[in-house]
């Protein structure tokens, strides 16, 4: 599959082959430009590949979003300032031409409860930590239910403290809920710490500099942070890409 630009007459991605097993967590791990939010778009089925298909399930990408099997978590929640977090959390689900619009508030909550905030329903977004409203948005995707879900750095604008504190509440999410993520980030240690397996892009065309299966086992702990294997999995990638990743 590939990518470019037609404006600008550059190519983006190129001849890239990516698998996903249906139930497991992705990380597309690289320095900024490198394409890791281009590639998730298009599997997202917002933008179309110049060449080659993507296909979810069996059906195209575009199709696979029109069926709802598909919630995207992007960099910044986005909540409507005037509405509550579960008004936000329903609101897609709302939207749907098809039976799951009457259920939006209890999906919703549903939703609320399983990214940790139950009790915060009814408050606005200016009531919300930066942690708090990520998990709105989380739950906002969540609330339909999709198979798959496409995380665009949604952690990158927190601060570290908050950032190990929703890795820990997201990867009890993926453990609860099984579905599939693909999730894009530049911080090495988030990658290895979330995933059943890494892609490493770099920034000639986006091409996959390693494909890593991290095999440390799950659930995971702050503890595995001091895991000599861990440790070994973040300099093997730290070695694709310093000086441009952080830790």
């Amino acid at each position: 599959m590939s990518f470019a630009r037609r404006e600008q007459e550059q190519t983006v991605l190129e001849n890239l082959d990516l698998d996903i097993t249906p139930g497991s967590f992705v990380t597309l791990l690289g320095p900024s430009g490198c394409g890791k939010s281009t590639l998730l778009k298009i599997l997202g089925g917002i933008l179309e590949p110049t060449e080659g298909t993507v296909r979810i399930g069996g059906q195209p990408a575009a199709d696979a979003v029109k069926d709802r099997v598909i919630g995207l978590v992007p960099q910044r929640p986005a909540l409507l300032p005037w509405k509550s977090a579960l008004q936000n959390a329903s609101m897609l689900r709302q939207l749907a031409a098809d039976e799951r619009a009457a259920e939006a508030a209890p999906a919703a909550r549903r939703a609320l409860e399983l990214v940790g905030l139950a009790a915060a329903e009814d408050k606005l977004p200016h009531e919300l930590s930066g942690g708090m409203a990520q998990r709105v948005s989380i739950a906002r995707a969540l609330a339909m239910d999709p198979a798959i879900l496409l995380m665009d750095e949604p952690f990158g604008a927190l601060d570290a403290i908050t950032r190990d504190e929703m890795n820990l509440k997201l990867a009890e999410i993926w453990a609860t809920t099984g579905k599939t993520v693909v999730f894009v980030t530049h911080s090495i240690s988030e990658a290895v710490f979330l995933s059943d397996t890494v892609h490493v892009m770099g920034l000639d065309r986006g091409r996959f500099l390693e494909t890593l299966d991290v095999a440390l086992p799950r659930p995971r702990t702050r503890e595995v942070l001091d895991d000599p294997v861990f440790t070994e999995y973040t300099g093997r990638l730290r070695g694709h890409l310093e000086p441009k990743a952080t830790v």
